[in-house]
């Protein structure tokens, strides 16, 4: 099993600095409850983004996978992918070091 990242961004913008439509509303919904299926599952190990809402911000989701393929299979299964309301990108990754979060 192999570890890998997935960079968000939102494809539009706005959908952060004015506000979401109600589509992207549900699809965003649809994302989360995806990634909580992930993390049930033990697929996903982390997931998260930036709190700036500019052009810079970004989501990311570290996961499992057993080889490229699977791993781009998990991230295009994202329902913010499938429907265009967040580009993605696929990266091999590795945690070096991790401690267990107090939130």
């Amino acid at each position: 099993m192999s570890q890998y990242l997935y960079l968000l961004r939102p494809a539009r913008l706005e959908m952060l600095t004015d506000g979401p439509t109600p589509e992207e509303s549900r699809i965003v919904s649809e994302h989360f409850d995806h990634l909580q299926a992930l993390l049930d599952e033990g697929v996903a190990i982390l997931f998260g983004r930036t709190q700036n809402n500019d052009a810079s911000t970004f989501g990311i989701t570290i996961f499992n996978a057993d080889d490229d393929k699977s791993a781009r299979a998990i991230m295009n299964s994202d329902p913010a992918v499938i429907h265009g309301v967040m580009t993605a990108e696929l990266f091999p990754y590795r945690i070096a070091l991790i401690r267990e979060a107090n939130i």
